[in-house]
């Protein structure tokens, strides 16, 4: 079994690999206190990127966002918001695959899961394909942050080979 510390440290490496292997411009902080582990530099614009390791687990892969310390007056947990971080970037090692999701989608959420395959239902509402959020899939920085910044695509989406930049 490997311990917590040891799989953020493969999140983080996996992750950081991938964006280098895009292009992009991995910086990593001197020292320790902030809530992201990496900054992103695309294009001259930085993304404040918090990694984290999932395991998949069946048709999802579960993704765990609210961390948890022990204090004087007892357990803490918190969970990520837009001050804090514009992104939550995943790492499945399974699958050996990085996912981005943007802060205003997992801002205050503890947990999401990320669909590999339809629901048995068919249920498609509130349902978040990991195909859309995998890195390479789509122009996800320019497309999905802040909200207003829009980037036209190719079509389909996998059919982009620099995603983040």
């Amino acid at each position: 079994m490997v311990d917590t510390t040891l799989k953020g440290a493969i999140a983080e490496s996996a992750i950081a690999s991938r964006a280098i292997e895009m292009g992009i411009f991995v910086l990593r902080p001197v020292i320790e206190g902030r809530r992201y582990d990496l900054v992103f530099d695309v294009d001259h614009r930085f993304y404040r990127v918090q990694c984290k390791w999932a395991p998949r687990r069946g048709a999802v892969i579960d993704v765990h966002l609210a961390t948890c310390r022990h204090t004087p007056r007892g357990y803490v947990y918190s969970t990520y918001g837009p001050h804090e971080v514009d992104a939550i970037a995943v790492y499945c090692q399974e699958l050996k695959r990085c996912y981005w999701l943007p802060i205003d989608m997992v801002a205050g959420r503890r947990a999401i899961y990320l669909r590999l395959e339809p629901a048995r239902n068919n249920q498609e509402a509130a349902i978040n394909f990991a195909a859309d959020y995998e890195f390479g899939a789509i122009a996800q920085l320019g497309e999905r942050s802040a909200g207003s910044r829009k980037v036209g695509g190719s079509n389909p989406p996998s059919s982009i080979s620099r995603p983040l930049a």
